[in-house]
């Protein structure tokens, strides 16, 4: 952990995008004051450009928290993810810089480093930032703030994706790192449809896993009741 506001941003928002902290959690202001070395202004300065970029709520009287997660904020996630990737797709696509396409190509390195090692919490957080930069590039100041808003409940939600179990859930993750190199390679060859078929491929690859961490399977049973007599 480090100390300072710089410290304070960093952990909060990882620790957002992991989990460690829930949705609608409240946030202590003067624990995180004493924690991390800082008044109460520069907390508070660090809360407000959260809340900016959706990480967190803050309300009148009663402090600040976790963005929560309801049914009706993941059945609207759910409805225009894809359609919001695919725009900032095509737009990356025609206004990338190359600077921008060097930190994308460095970003997925360490995604592919933390796949291959198992590190949940560094592939969370190397896939949120290489969607960022994607975002980056597409440098519309309309579609960027509802990009990173769903990146944050993207990352909540599928973070299972991170964890995986079996060779099933290990085979998709290998997937998950293969389109990302051919995102890459569409963004470097200015092909737009493309990039927006792999949106869509790599949209479906990941739906199952968010879905199965929004209604897992149901646990079995001990025992099964006994029969009831017949007359």
């Amino acid at each position: 952990m480090k100390g300072g506001k710089s410290g304070l941003y960093e952990d909060l928002k990882r620790q957002i995008l992991t989990m460690e902290l829930d949705p609608d959690q409240d946030l202590d202001e003067a624990s995180l004051s004493e924690q991390y070395g800082l008044s109460r202004t520069p907390v508070r300065e660090i809360f407000r450009t959260l809340e900016g970029e959706g990480y967190i709520d803050i309300r009148a009287n009663r402090g600040a928290r976790v963005s929560p997660m309801s049914h009706e904020s993941l059945r609207q996630f759910f409805m225009v993810a894809p359609l919001v990737y695919a725009a900032i797709g095509r737009l990356a696509v025609q206004n990338f810089r190359p600077k921008q396409l060097d930190e994308l190509c460095a970003t997925q390195e360490r995604f592919r480093a933390a796949s291959q090692s198992g590190d949940a919490t560094a592939m969370v957080i190397e896939n949120n930032r290489f969607h960022e930069i994607i975002g980056e590039m597409s440098g519309n100041p309309y579609l960027q703030p509802s990009l990173r808003r769903l990146l944050i409940d993207h990352a909540r939600i599928g973070k299972t994706f991170f964890r995986p179990r079996n060779e099933d859930m290990q085979e998709r993750l290998r997937l998950a790192v293969e389109h990302h190199d051919a995102f890459i390679e569409a963004i470097r060859e200015h092909d737009e449809d493309r990039f927006v078929k792999l949106v869509f491929d790599h949209w479906e690859l990941s739906r199952a896993n968010m879905e199965l961490f929004v209604a897992p399977r149901e646990l079995k049973a001990d025992f099964l009741p006994e029969a009831a007599p017949q007359s």
